[in-house]
């Protein structure tokens, strides 16, 4: 794929044009680090994904019918980096990997609600909270709260992935030269 603009040779734009996708990422993941547990516009999208989760995870019983919205909310956004990763598109890659950080602090939310129950449920009293039911299913109802931390956690470690991925995904220069001797 060819690149829109092409910074000349050994200057210090080319040294920092690399760089551009993370910086302009970077007040995005901050204003989402922040804002952890605060209803956002994007927040829309993941609820969507997160409840189209149960019904493709119904068929395989109760709790992966429970699981199945937070299994969704990490694996579309999961899909859409390893697209980018393969085809080295820095900036894609670096989008999905902010998106799956903020889908993880989503999930640490809803995770570290498992005892308190104050976030609204879609469907009210009349439906069970899935890391109520997950957690103690498992028997680490006690641990929810460390749970949401250790998603907080992944989240800031796929920012951190994010903000590096020109450093971690290096697209070789092919220079061509040709003399044809006709």
């Amino acid at each position: 794929m060819r690149r829109f603009y092409q910074p000349k040779e050994n200057t210090t734009l080319e040294k920092i044009f690399p760089w551009l996708g993370s910086i302009l990422l970077l007040p995005v993941m901050i204003y989402f680090f922040l804002n952890i547990g605060n209803f956002l516009l994007i927040d829309y999208l993941n609820l969507l994904i997160h409840e189209g989760g149960h019904g493709i995870f119904k068929i395989f019983g109760k709790f992966i019918y429970a699981l199945g919205g937070t299994l969704m909310q990490i694996i579309i956004p999961s899909m859409f980096i390893v697209f980018y990763f393969v085809k080295k598109q820095k900036i894609g890659a670096q989008i999905f990997l902010v998106w799956l950080g903020q889908n993880l602090f989503n999930i640490s939310v809803y995770a570290a609600d498992a005892r308190a129950h104050k976030l609204p449920l879609l469907g009210g009293n009349k439906v069970y909270h899935d890391w109520t039911y997950l957690l103690n299913t498992v028997g680490l109802i006690e641990y929810d709260k460390l749970i949401g931390n250790v998603f907080v956690f992944i989240g800031v470690m796929s920012f951190v992935v994010a903000f590096m991925v020109p450093w971690l995904v290096k697209v070789k220069k092919i220079k061509v030269d040709m003399e044809l001797d006709l």
